[in-house]
């Protein structure tokens, strides 16, 4: 096992030294957004049918070296989950402020690979009831907890005039409730434009 992570730790290593690109001491500011698929995992064994959103936000991007960048970003986000059963469908809206730190790696020109923690400040949340003839906010309101956090992954492409392009997977580690350890899951594909 330990020879396959040396043949691909010396394989990126290839990588990296045959497309270098110098971005030294660069930093740049750009806005992006784009759109949500989010979920909510219950005692880390079943998940809740996706809900659609957004997010929109502000990001800086500062470069280290040939391959690396910090990224930390401001991103109001719609999260939330379904349950959908016989007697109708809940679902559960929730609005974050999200601060993602990301750390990014440049391994060829215009792709990247980033990882990163996220700390999330719950803004709001809304929660209704459709059992088919009636769709009503329910009397059981579920206070859900101020603060989350998790850790992002995600990958991309950036072009030289500063468009970016990208996929991310944030796997929350904050109960969003007291009840069943529920956390939060939410894809994300983006836009991102520098300035």
């Amino acid at each position: 096992m330990k020879t396959i992570y040396i043949t691909i730790a010396l394989m990126i290593s290839s990588i990296i030294s045959l497309n270098a690109q110098d971005r030294k001491n660069k930093a740049t500011v750009g806005v992006k957004g784009g759109y949500n698929v989010s979920s909510v995992s219950f005692d880390g064994t079943s998940e809740t049918a996706k809900l659609h959103g957004f997010h929109i936000g502000v990001y800086g991007e500062s470069y280290f070296g040939k391959y690396f960048s910090i990224q930390p970003e401001i991103i109001y986000s719609q999260q939330g989950y379904k349950i959908i059963d016989e007697n109708g469908t809940y679902t559960q809206k929730l609005d974050y402020i999200n601060v993602p730190l990301m750390l990014k790696l440049y391994p060829v020109k215009s792709f990247f690979i980033e990882a990163g923690p996220q700390i999330g400040f719950s803004i709001s949340h809304k929660e209704t009831f459709d059992s088919g003839f009636i769709l009503y906010d329910t009397s059981d309101e579920f206070e859900p907890s101020n603060f989350d956090w998790g850790v992002n992954l995600g990958a991309g492409f950036k072009s030289d005039g500063g468009i970016s392009l990208g996929a991310r997977y944030h796997v929350g580690q904050n109960d969003i409730y007291d009840q069943d350890k529920p956390k939060n899951r939410v894809w994300q594909l983006y836009v991102g434009l520098e300035f």
